[in-house]
Protein backbone atom coordinates (compact mmCIF):
# COMPACT_ATOMS: atom_id res chain seq x y z
CA UNK A 1 0.00 0.00 0.00
CA UNK A 2 1.55 3.44 -1.10
CA UNK A 3 0.42 6.48 1.16
CA UNK A 4 -0.50 9.57 -0.79
CA UNK A 5 2.63 12.02 -0.03
CA UNK A 6 0.30 14.85 1.11
CA UNK A 7 -0.93 12.18 3.83
CA UNK A 8 2.05 12.19 4.96
CA UNK A 9 3.14 15.29 5.87
CA UNK A 10 2.18 17.11 9.21
CA UNK A 11 0.24 20.36 9.75
CA UNK A 12 3.02 23.62 8.86
CA UNK A 13 2.31 24.60 12.69
CA UNK A 14 2.13 22.08 15.53
CA UNK A 15 -1.38 21.19 15.92
CA UNK A 16 -2.92 23.37 19.28
CA UNK A 17 -6.20 23.39 20.77
CA UNK A 18 -5.19 25.40 24.26
CA UNK A 19 -3.31 28.67 23.91
CA UNK A 20 -0.77 29.28 26.61
CA UNK A 21 -3.16 31.21 28.63
CA UNK A 22 -5.82 28.59 28.05
CA UNK A 23 -8.09 30.06 25.28
CA UNK A 24 -9.52 27.45 23.34
CA UNK A 25 -8.15 27.91 19.81
CA UNK A 26 -10.98 26.86 17.62
CA UNK A 27 -14.32 28.14 17.77
CA UNK A 28 -16.35 24.64 17.96
CA UNK A 29 -15.85 23.07 21.57
CA UNK A 30 -16.33 19.94 20.09
CA UNK A 31 -12.60 20.08 18.86
CA UNK A 32 -11.50 19.05 22.25
CA UNK A 33 -11.21 16.03 24.05
CA UNK A 34 -14.58 15.35 26.70
CA UNK A 35 -13.92 17.24 29.96
CA UNK A 36 -13.52 13.70 31.76
CA UNK A 37 -10.41 13.46 29.87
CA UNK A 38 -9.26 16.50 30.40
CA UNK A 39 -9.97 16.53 34.43
CA UNK A 40 -7.95 12.94 34.45
CA UNK A 41 -4.94 14.31 32.96
CA UNK A 42 -4.33 17.62 34.99
CA UNK A 43 -4.41 14.94 37.91
CA UNK A 44 -2.15 12.94 35.82
CA UNK A 45 -0.02 15.95 35.96
CA UNK A 46 -0.16 17.17 39.08
CA UNK A 47 0.83 13.78 40.12
CA UNK A 48 3.74 13.77 37.63
CA UNK A 49 5.41 16.75 38.80
CA UNK A 50 5.04 15.98 42.38
CA UNK A 51 6.71 12.56 41.32
CA UNK A 52 9.55 14.69 39.83
CA UNK A 53 9.89 16.92 42.79
CA UNK A 54 10.25 14.14 45.23
CA UNK A 55 12.58 11.93 42.68
CA UNK A 56 15.24 15.03 42.62
CA UNK A 57 15.17 15.72 46.27
CA UNK A 58 15.77 11.68 46.89
CA UNK A 59 18.77 12.42 44.62
CA UNK A 60 20.23 14.90 46.46
CA UNK A 61 19.29 12.54 49.97
CA UNK A 62 21.22 9.81 48.29
CA UNK A 63 18.98 7.55 47.72
CA UNK A 64 19.08 7.91 43.60
CA UNK A 65 21.53 7.43 41.62
CA UNK A 66 20.52 9.65 39.26
CA UNK A 67 17.40 11.33 37.81
CA UNK A 68 16.44 12.84 34.48
CA UNK A 69 13.61 15.06 35.12
CA UNK A 70 10.54 15.60 32.77
CA UNK A 71 9.50 18.71 34.91
CA UNK A 72 8.09 20.79 32.18
CA UNK A 73 6.75 17.91 29.88
CA UNK A 74 3.91 16.47 31.97
CA UNK A 75 1.65 16.75 29.34
CA UNK A 76 3.69 14.38 27.07
CA UNK A 77 4.11 11.39 30.12
CA UNK A 78 0.66 12.09 30.63
CA UNK A 79 -1.23 11.79 27.58
CA UNK A 80 1.05 9.37 26.20
CA UNK A 81 -0.18 6.80 28.82
CA UNK A 82 -4.04 8.04 28.76
CA UNK A 83 -4.43 6.85 25.14
CA UNK A 84 -3.50 3.41 25.67
CA UNK A 85 -5.58 0.92 26.32
CA UNK A 86 -5.03 -2.34 28.92
CA UNK A 87 -3.91 -4.65 25.66
CA UNK A 88 -1.16 -1.81 24.68
CA UNK A 89 2.45 -1.66 25.37
CA UNK A 90 4.29 1.42 26.57
CA UNK A 91 7.69 1.64 25.18
CA UNK A 92 9.68 4.71 27.90
CA UNK A 93 13.30 5.64 27.90
CA UNK A 94 15.10 6.90 31.19
CA UNK A 95 13.30 9.97 31.02
CA UNK A 96 9.92 8.99 30.99
CA UNK A 97 9.61 7.54 34.33
CA UNK A 98 6.15 9.89 35.23
CA UNK A 99 4.58 7.78 32.29
CA UNK A 100 5.33 4.88 33.77
CA UNK A 101 3.39 5.84 36.61
CA UNK A 102 1.00 7.00 34.70
CA UNK A 103 0.55 3.97 33.30
CA UNK A 104 0.02 2.48 36.67
CA UNK A 105 4.02 0.84 37.51
CA UNK A 106 4.52 1.50 41.34
CA UNK A 107 6.87 4.80 41.27
CA UNK A 108 8.94 2.82 43.81
CA UNK A 109 9.67 0.23 40.95
CA UNK A 110 9.49 2.89 38.32
CA UNK A 111 12.73 4.23 40.36
CA UNK A 112 14.47 0.81 41.08
CA UNK A 113 16.72 1.34 38.00
CA UNK A 114 17.94 5.03 38.64
CA UNK A 115 18.46 4.05 42.30
CA UNK A 116 20.96 0.96 41.00
CA UNK A 117 18.89 -2.11 41.66
CA UNK A 118 19.83 -5.19 39.92
CA UNK A 119 16.96 -5.15 36.83
CA UNK A 120 14.85 -2.42 35.53
CA UNK A 121 12.88 -2.88 38.91
CA UNK A 122 9.30 -4.03 37.62
CA UNK A 123 7.72 -7.08 35.86
CA UNK A 124 7.16 -5.39 32.38
CA UNK A 125 4.26 -7.65 31.47
CA UNK A 126 2.06 -6.63 34.60
CA UNK A 127 1.62 -3.14 33.10
CA UNK A 128 2.96 -3.22 29.46
CA UNK A 129 5.73 -1.27 30.23
CA UNK A 130 9.05 -2.23 28.70
CA UNK A 131 11.80 -1.58 30.82
CA UNK A 132 13.55 2.25 30.76
CA UNK A 133 15.59 2.17 27.96
CA UNK A 134 18.86 4.41 29.12
CA UNK A 135 20.67 3.98 25.39
CA UNK A 136 19.40 6.42 22.65
CA UNK A 137 16.63 4.51 20.65
CA UNK A 138 17.79 1.32 21.10
CA UNK A 139 14.14 0.54 22.30
CA UNK A 140 12.55 1.71 19.04
CA UNK A 141 13.46 -1.52 17.02
CA UNK A 142 12.48 -3.54 20.06
CA UNK A 143 8.87 -1.60 20.47
CA UNK A 144 8.49 -2.64 16.52
CA UNK A 145 9.22 -5.92 17.26
CA UNK A 146 6.67 -6.61 19.97
CA UNK A 147 4.14 -4.84 17.43
CA UNK A 148 5.18 -6.77 14.82
CA UNK A 149 4.25 -9.79 16.81
CA UNK A 150 1.00 -8.63 17.68
CA UNK A 151 0.07 -8.22 14.47
CA UNK A 152 1.12 -11.80 13.53
CA UNK A 153 -0.69 -13.24 16.35
CA UNK A 154 -4.36 -10.94 15.26
CA UNK A 155 -4.16 -9.09 18.34
CA UNK A 156 -4.92 -5.12 18.42
CA UNK A 157 -2.51 -3.92 20.84
CA UNK A 158 -0.61 -1.00 19.89
CA UNK A 159 2.86 -0.06 20.73
CA UNK A 160 3.63 3.22 21.38
CA UNK A 161 7.40 4.20 21.99
CA UNK A 162 8.77 7.13 23.07
CA UNK A 163 11.99 8.97 22.47
CA UNK A 164 13.53 12.24 22.83
CA UNK A 165 15.16 14.89 19.72
CA UNK A 166 18.38 13.16 20.13
CA UNK A 167 16.94 10.17 19.79
CA UNK A 168 15.92 10.93 16.04
CA UNK A 169 20.15 11.36 15.12
CA UNK A 170 20.34 7.37 16.09
CA UNK A 171 20.43 4.78 13.05
CA UNK A 172 18.03 2.76 15.40
CA UNK A 173 15.23 5.64 14.54
CA UNK A 174 15.89 4.99 11.16
CA UNK A 175 15.84 1.07 10.75
CA UNK A 176 12.88 1.28 13.27
CA UNK A 177 10.66 3.21 11.18
CA UNK A 178 11.73 1.77 8.06
CA UNK A 179 11.08 -1.79 9.64
CA UNK A 180 7.71 -0.63 11.17
CA UNK A 181 6.69 0.54 7.70
CA UNK A 182 7.24 -2.34 5.54
CA UNK A 183 5.93 -4.52 7.85
CA UNK A 184 2.86 -1.97 8.84
CA UNK A 185 3.35 -2.64 12.47
CA UNK A 186 0.79 -1.07 14.35
CA UNK A 187 3.30 1.40 16.72
CA UNK A 188 3.44 4.97 17.39
CA UNK A 189 6.29 7.00 17.47
CA UNK A 190 6.16 9.71 20.08
CA UNK A 191 9.32 12.18 19.86
CA UNK A 192 9.31 14.62 22.73
CA UNK A 193 11.21 17.32 21.57
CA UNK A 194 12.42 18.95 24.77
CA UNK A 195 14.94 21.54 22.16
CA UNK A 196 17.93 19.67 23.70
CA UNK A 197 20.24 16.16 23.26
CA UNK A 198 21.95 17.07 26.71
CA UNK A 199 23.97 20.10 25.94
CA UNK A 200 23.28 20.31 22.12
CA UNK A 201 20.20 22.71 20.47
CA UNK A 202 17.73 20.89 18.09
CA UNK A 203 19.10 23.34 15.52
CA UNK A 204 22.46 21.63 15.30
CA UNK A 205 20.90 18.16 15.50
CA UNK A 206 18.69 18.86 12.19
CA UNK A 207 18.28 21.18 9.43
CA UNK A 208 14.17 19.49 8.58
CA UNK A 209 11.69 21.62 8.79
CA UNK A 210 10.07 19.25 11.74
CA UNK A 211 10.98 15.88 13.07
CA UNK A 212 7.29 15.01 12.17
CA UNK A 213 8.66 15.00 8.58
CA UNK A 214 11.69 12.43 9.30
CA UNK A 215 8.88 10.05 8.72
CA UNK A 216 8.35 10.60 4.82
CA UNK A 217 10.88 9.35 4.00
CA UNK A 218 10.09 5.57 5.41
CA UNK A 219 6.58 6.00 4.26
CA UNK A 220 5.51 7.23 8.03
CA UNK A 221 2.59 9.66 8.55
CA UNK A 222 4.02 12.62 11.00
CA UNK A 223 2.55 15.20 12.96
CA UNK A 224 3.74 18.06 14.99
CA UNK A 225 1.73 18.66 18.16
CA UNK A 226 2.12 21.51 20.78
CA UNK A 227 3.51 18.95 23.40
CA UNK A 228 2.77 21.35 26.32
CA UNK A 229 -1.01 21.57 25.66
CA UNK A 230 -2.80 18.24 26.81
CA UNK A 231 -5.97 18.82 24.85
CA UNK A 232 -4.20 18.47 21.50
CA UNK A 233 -1.38 15.53 22.20
CA UNK A 234 -4.60 13.78 23.44
CA UNK A 235 -6.36 14.59 20.44
CA UNK A 236 -3.48 13.83 18.07
CA UNK A 237 -1.94 10.55 19.45
CA UNK A 238 -5.73 9.05 20.14
CA UNK A 239 -5.95 9.54 16.43
CA UNK A 240 -2.45 7.98 16.04
CA UNK A 241 -3.25 5.02 18.10
CA UNK A 242 -6.54 4.56 16.22
CA UNK A 243 -5.19 4.80 12.90
CA UNK A 244 -2.19 2.17 13.49
CA UNK A 245 -5.08 0.09 15.59
CA UNK A 246 -6.64 -0.01 12.25
CA UNK A 247 -4.32 -1.52 10.32
CA UNK A 248 -3.02 1.75 8.64
CA UNK A 249 0.82 1.27 10.00
CA UNK A 250 3.47 3.15 12.09
CA UNK A 251 2.38 7.02 13.11
CA UNK A 252 5.06 9.58 13.88
CA UNK A 253 4.30 12.28 16.65
CA UNK A 254 6.16 14.79 17.41
CA UNK A 255 5.33 16.60 21.02
CA UNK A 256 7.42 20.44 20.69
CA UNK A 257 8.07 20.70 24.56
CA UNK A 258 11.14 21.52 26.98
CA UNK A 259 12.81 20.00 29.65
CA UNK A 260 12.80 23.01 32.45
CA UNK A 261 15.80 21.41 34.41
CA UNK A 262 18.96 20.40 33.80
CA UNK A 263 19.57 16.75 31.71
CA UNK A 264 20.38 15.21 34.99
CA UNK A 265 21.50 16.34 38.25
CA UNK A 266 24.67 15.51 37.09
CA UNK A 267 24.45 18.31 34.48
CA UNK A 268 24.86 22.27 34.67
CA UNK A 269 22.10 23.80 32.24
CA UNK A 270 23.39 27.04 33.03
CA UNK A 271 26.35 26.26 30.24
CA UNK A 272 24.29 26.28 27.38
CA UNK A 273 20.78 28.38 27.78
CA UNK A 274 20.22 31.65 29.52
CA UNK A 275 17.32 32.59 32.04
CA UNK A 276 15.54 34.40 29.32
CA UNK A 277 14.79 30.65 27.45
CA UNK A 278 14.01 29.14 30.25
CA UNK A 279 11.25 31.34 31.20
CA UNK A 280 9.72 32.59 27.78
CA UNK A 281 8.74 28.38 28.44
CA UNK A 282 7.95 28.35 31.63
CA UNK A 283 4.92 31.19 30.62
CA UNK A 284 3.91 27.74 28.54
CA UNK A 285 3.34 25.81 31.71
CA UNK A 286 1.32 22.78 30.60
CA UNK A 287 -0.22 22.37 33.97
CA UNK A 288 -1.03 26.20 33.95
CA UNK A 289 -2.65 26.35 31.02
CA UNK A 290 -5.42 23.02 31.33
CA UNK A 291 -5.84 24.78 34.71
CA UNK A 292 -6.67 27.65 33.60
CA UNK A 293 -8.61 26.31 30.93
CA UNK A 294 -10.54 24.11 33.02
CA UNK A 295 -11.35 26.87 35.66
CA UNK A 296 -12.44 29.26 33.12
CA UNK A 297 -14.93 26.44 32.09
CA UNK A 298 -16.62 26.01 35.28
CA UNK A 299 -15.22 22.20 35.19
CA UNK A 300 -12.34 22.52 38.32
CA UNK A 301 -12.76 24.30 41.59
CA UNK A 302 -10.59 24.54 44.53
CA UNK A 303 -11.87 21.47 45.78
CA UNK A 304 -10.92 19.19 42.79
CA UNK A 305 -8.07 20.70 42.29
CA UNK A 306 -7.30 19.79 46.40
CA UNK A 307 -8.08 16.43 46.03
CA UNK A 308 -5.69 16.24 42.99
CA UNK A 309 -3.23 17.28 45.22
CA UNK A 310 -3.42 14.98 48.00
CA UNK A 311 -3.43 12.63 45.90
CA UNK A 312 -0.19 13.70 44.30
CA UNK A 313 1.05 13.78 47.32
CA UNK A 314 -0.02 10.11 48.63
CA UNK A 315 1.81 9.22 45.57
CA UNK A 316 5.23 11.26 46.80
CA UNK A 317 5.03 10.02 50.56
CA UNK A 318 4.67 6.10 49.07
CA UNK A 319 8.19 7.01 46.86
CA UNK A 320 10.06 8.33 49.53
CA UNK A 321 8.70 5.51 52.19
CA UNK A 322 9.71 3.24 49.67
CA UNK A 323 13.02 4.43 48.28
CA UNK A 324 13.67 5.25 52.29
CA UNK A 325 14.08 1.12 52.98
CA UNK A 326 17.56 -0.09 52.80
CA UNK A 327 18.05 -3.64 50.73
CA UNK A 328 20.29 -6.33 51.64
CA UNK A 329 21.94 -6.95 47.91
CA UNK A 330 21.93 -10.90 46.91
CA UNK A 331 25.19 -10.70 44.64
CA UNK A 332 24.11 -14.84 43.47
CA UNK A 333 21.26 -12.74 41.73
CA UNK A 334 23.37 -11.10 39.40
CA UNK A 335 23.08 -14.51 37.44
CA UNK A 336 20.03 -16.02 39.05
CA UNK A 337 17.84 -14.43 36.38
CA UNK A 338 20.12 -14.59 32.94
CA UNK A 339 18.98 -17.88 31.63
CA UNK A 340 16.34 -20.82 32.33
CA UNK A 341 19.14 -22.87 32.35
CA UNK A 342 22.51 -21.23 33.43
CA UNK A 343 25.56 -21.26 30.54
CA UNK A 344 28.78 -23.16 31.42
CA UNK A 345 30.32 -19.80 31.49
CA UNK A 346 27.46 -18.42 34.36
CA UNK A 347 27.72 -21.84 36.27
CA UNK A 348 31.81 -20.86 36.63
CA UNK A 349 31.02 -17.19 37.37
CA UNK A 350 28.39 -17.88 40.01
CA UNK A 351 31.28 -20.67 41.32
CA UNK A 352 33.76 -17.95 41.58
CA UNK A 353 31.81 -15.15 43.18
CA UNK A 354 30.37 -18.14 45.91
CA UNK A 355 34.17 -18.45 46.75
CA UNK A 356 34.70 -15.18 47.15
CA UNK A 357 31.62 -14.21 49.11
CA UNK A 358 32.57 -17.43 51.37
CA UNK A 359 36.67 -16.10 52.02
CA UNK A 360 34.83 -12.46 53.38
CA UNK A 361 32.87 -14.55 55.81
CA UNK A 362 33.77 -14.45 59.34
CA UNK A 363 34.90 -18.37 61.01
CA UNK A 364 33.64 -19.92 63.35
CA UNK A 365 36.15 -18.80 66.17
CA UNK A 366 36.11 -15.28 65.30
CA UNK A 367 33.51 -12.66 66.52
CA UNK A 368 30.46 -11.50 64.77
CA UNK A 369 30.10 -15.40 63.71
CA UNK A 370 26.67 -15.89 65.33
CA UNK A 371 25.48 -11.96 63.12
CA UNK A 372 22.44 -12.89 60.95
CA UNK A 373 23.59 -14.06 57.47
CA UNK A 374 22.08 -12.85 54.28
CA UNK A 375 19.00 -14.91 54.18
CA UNK A 376 18.06 -14.05 57.95
CA UNK A 377 18.55 -10.11 57.12
CA UNK A 378 14.84 -8.46 56.67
Amino acid sequence: MVISEDLMLPSREPVMLLDPDGRPTADDPAALPAADDLLRGLAGMVTARRFNEQASVLVRQGRLAVYPSSYGQEACQVAAAQVLTEEDWLFPTYRDTAAAVARGVDPVEVLGLLKGDWHSGYDPYERRVAPLATPLATQLPHAVGVAHAARLRGESAVVLAMCGDGATSEGDFHEALNFAAVFRAPVVFFVQNNQYAISVPLSRQTVAPSLAHKGVGYGVPGEQVDGNDLAALLSVLSAAVGRARAGEGPQLVEGRTYRMQAHTNADDATRYRGDDEVAAWAAKDPLLRLDAYLRGAGLLDDARAAAHADAAERLARHTRDGLNIDVVPDPEDLFRFVYSKPTPQLVEQLALVQDELSRDEPSRDEPGRDEPSREDAP
